[in-house]
């Protein structure tokens, strides 16, 4: 029962520890969830300034077309806000469902596995 050739048997071993290793570590280590996260962070404050800035913008040529200078640039500045407020809020409930998905399917393999 014994094999004569215990390299091969070492080897074997070797994989098969390799193996389980590879199943048990995560896929995401620390330090890219945290950049991940930054990235998410920049992406909805990008959203909320470009809302702010278009709607500026909007505003203060619609002033200076027509000679409103005030109105317009505020009521398009409060519109541009508002428009990257609703855009941050898309952008995070898609960010908590991908997030869900991912957990649920984890939750999936880790029930399979034993």
């Amino acid at each position: 029962m014994t094999d004569p050739d215990p390299k091969r048997r070492l080897a074997e071993l070797d994989a098969r520890i390799a193996a389980v290793k590879a199943a048990k570590t995560p896929a995401k280590s620390h330090q890219e969830e945290h950049y991940s996260q930054a990235q998410l962070a920049w992406r909805m404050v990008i959203e909320l300034v470009a809302g702010l800035g278009i709607g500026f913008a909007i505003g203060y040529g619609l002033d200076v077309l027509f000679g409103t200078l005030p109105w317009m640039l505020v009521v398009f500045t409060l519109l541009g806000f508002v428009a990257g407020v609703k855009t941050m809020i898309r952008s995070a409930a898609e960010i908590q469902e991908k997030k869900l998905a991912d957990t649920a399917g984890e939750d999936e393999r880790a029930h399979h596995g034993d």
